[in-house]
């Protein structure tokens, strides 16, 4: 396992974050970080298999980093076979990278007339395809692990603590939220920042 691989991509969200944010233009940032996302999940040799078990249902949502200023955070999502979620929204960009199996997202729009959530454009994820979510375009889906017989993992980057967030699940008949809070399944974040292995390798 190389981590440095999740701590140079920490280390550039943190810069693209923190030029981004002053400038509040979160079109740049959701164009550079799906970049950057897209090269990490590129490689499956950089994340801790005590944020990659497969729950025996459901999924797993674990924490790998948040930002200090909550600009960013970085989670794990592991799902058990043909796993999915409620239809939610997020309050903030997201970026979702496909890291091992696949995964697919539902795309929902409010009727203008009756206020009922209409399915539309369904989106499958394959490793090394990333999806981009931001609010003011439409970020109501349900996410459905595509495989029946084994796990999917996804990286998900949000602009912000995920975890601390109000946000909503959908009656998708009637449109109306449900507020929610989801926190994160992991007691402990990886350790990204022991670099002894690699300072005793280089002499």
């Amino acid at each position: 396992m190389t981590i440095d691989r999740l701590r140079r991509f920490i280390g550039d969200m943190t810069s693209l974050t923190g030029g981004a944010w002053q400038d509040k233009d979160e079109g740049a940032t959701v164009e550079v970080g799906a970049k950057l996302l897209a090269e990490l999940v590129k490689h499956d040799d950089w994340l801790p298999e005590s944020a990659a078990k497969v729950p025996a249902h459901g999924y797993a949502q674990n924490l790998l980093w948040c930002d200090p200023f909550e600009r960013f955070c970085v989670v794990s999502f592991v799902w058990a076979p043909s796993a999915n979620t409620p239809v939610h929204d997020h309050q903030m960009w997201g970026l979702v990278g496909m890291l091992r199996g696949s995964e697919t997202s539902l795309a929902f729009s409010r009727h203008p007339e009756t206020g009922a959530l209409v399915p539309g454009k369904l989106t499958k994820l394959e490793p090394g395809d990333v999806e981009v979510l931001v609010p003011a375009v439409g970020d109501i889906h349900q996410v459905t692990n595509a495989l029946a017989d084994r796990g999917s993992i996804s990286i998900h980057v949000y602009g912000g603590n995920i975890g601390a967030v109000r946000r909503h699940t959908f009656d998708v008949k009637t449109g109306n939220p449900n507020l929610f809070v989801s926190g994160y399944t992991n007691r402990e974040q990886p350790n990204i920042w022991d670099r002894s292995a690699e300072v005793r390798a280089a002499g």
